[in-house]
């Protein structure tokens, strides 16, 4: 994270920062410290500590490592040709599971690139998760989406947009549509450490502190904007403390800690939840892998930086805690891996075995009754002649 020199400001904004530091110290301000939980060597930190069930973390464990492998393995797909783009998360995978682990049913996710995997947590079937990517009949959305912006009204999850932004005055305003009907629902909106420089994220925040919504709105800090730094993104020293200007409270934590996430994502959602409105989470975290599989981050950073970040990988450090407590070994490990690699293995196959979208549901879902002009086009395309086989 780049840290800003406050030698090199005015003075003027060189007596803010010591203003702001006096009133609230780096240890006691959660916007500029970092939370964290694990230690490196497996053990917690009691005073922080969320108290996760045995149960939980290894289903922490297991929700992580499933997306570490169907990650590498549509990868391996986009390039054979049989998908056209996919952007991994790996690296990233604590806050998305954690965020999942965390929320009720009834909660709604505004998810950015890395977290559409917060749908298998929540319930969503792997194969039409992965028709999705392909966009062919066993898609729900039929194909109309690009890959990797999955989405499913049955987990309560929406697709993200790929000009960055918006998905988080969307959260914003589905919280706000919330607490006006005075239901329990809690809405959790995504963005990344470059969205932080669009106006989308500015305008969600102010509305979500002037109006106390109950929202959960996160940054996965990976460092890396595609190419461009977060030190080039921002000369502020964390960004949760941006939350601060709109009277957000906000907190910095170690994304690469499933524990630490729990946490705070669980204590956010509470506090939404009971009244007392939005919390802005910065999770610090590190995209070890490219931007997607359009991109060559050999270009703009170097092997050290990446080498680094994967000693603090979150699958790694979940699996010390486990091996630490005891509730997991090299053979319960790799029982858990092949049967995983079995599980995507067989939902690719399945999803492999059904074509495009049928023609004539082009004209689906525009209206709640079809019109008869549509109805007239609609008949005119099928007396047409088919489409050959595979196209």
């Amino acid at each position: 994270m780049h840290q800003a020199d406050p030698g090199s400001r005015g003075s003027d904004a060189a007596e803010t920062t010591i203003a702001i530091e006096a009133a609230a110290p780096v240890a006691a301000a959660p916007d500029l410290g970092l939370l964290r939980v694990l230690r490196d060597d497996g053990s917690v930190d009691p005073a922080t500590d969320p108290g996760m069930s045995a149960e939980l973390l290894l289903r922490a464990y297991r929700e992580i490592k499933r997306l570490r492998l169907l990650d590498a393995r549509m990868i391996l797909v986009q390039r054979q040709g049989r998908v056209g783009f996919y952007g991994a998360c790996t690296g990233q995978e604590a806050t998305p599971i954690a965020t999942g682990l965390a929320l009720e049913k009834d909660d709604w996710v505004f998810p950015a690139l890395r977290e559409s995997s917060i749908m298998l947590v929540r319930g969503f079937p792997l194969v039409p998760y992965l028709a999705q990517i392909y966009g062919n009949s066993a898609d729900v959305l039929k194909g109309r989406q690009m890959p990797s912006h999955m989405s499913g009204r049955a987990v309560n999850q929406v697709s993200w947009s790929s000009v960055i932004g918006p998905q988080l005055p969307h959260a914003v305003g589905a919280a706000w549509a919330a607490k006006i009907r005075g239901d329990r629902t809690v809405t959790v909106g995504f963005i990344g450490d470059g969205g932080t420089s669009e106006p989308d994220f500015h305008n969600a925040m102010n509305l979500a502190g002037v109006y106390r919504v109950p929202c959960v709105m996160i940054c996965q800090n990976n460092h890396w904007a595609i190419s461009v730094p977060t030190a080039r993104q921002t000369a502020s020293e964390t960004i949760a403390v941006k939350g601060r200007a709109y009277g957000v409270p906000s907190v910095r934590v170690d994304g690469n800690d499933v524990l630490a996430v729990y946490k705070a994502v669980s204590e956010a959602v509470a506090r939404a939840r009971s009244g007392g409105g939005p919390t802005f989470l910065e999770a610090l975290t590190y995209r070890i892998g490219a931007h997607s599989t359009s991109d060559d981050p050999t270009r703009y950073r170097s092997d050290e930086e990446v080498a680094t970040w994967v000693a603090r990988d979150p699958l790694a450090r979940l699996r010390r805690h486990l091996v630490h407590r005891g509730l997991l070994d090299d053979a319960i490990d790799a029982a858990m891996e092949q049967e995983l690699s079995a599980e995507i293995s067989a939902a690719i196959t399945e999803v492999e075995t059904h074509g495009p979208p049928g023609r004539e549901t082009l004209f689906d879902d525009v209206y709640a009754d079809q019109p008869w002009h549509l109805a007239e086009q609609r008949a005119e395309l099928l007396r047409g002649p088919k489409a050959p086989a595979g196209h």
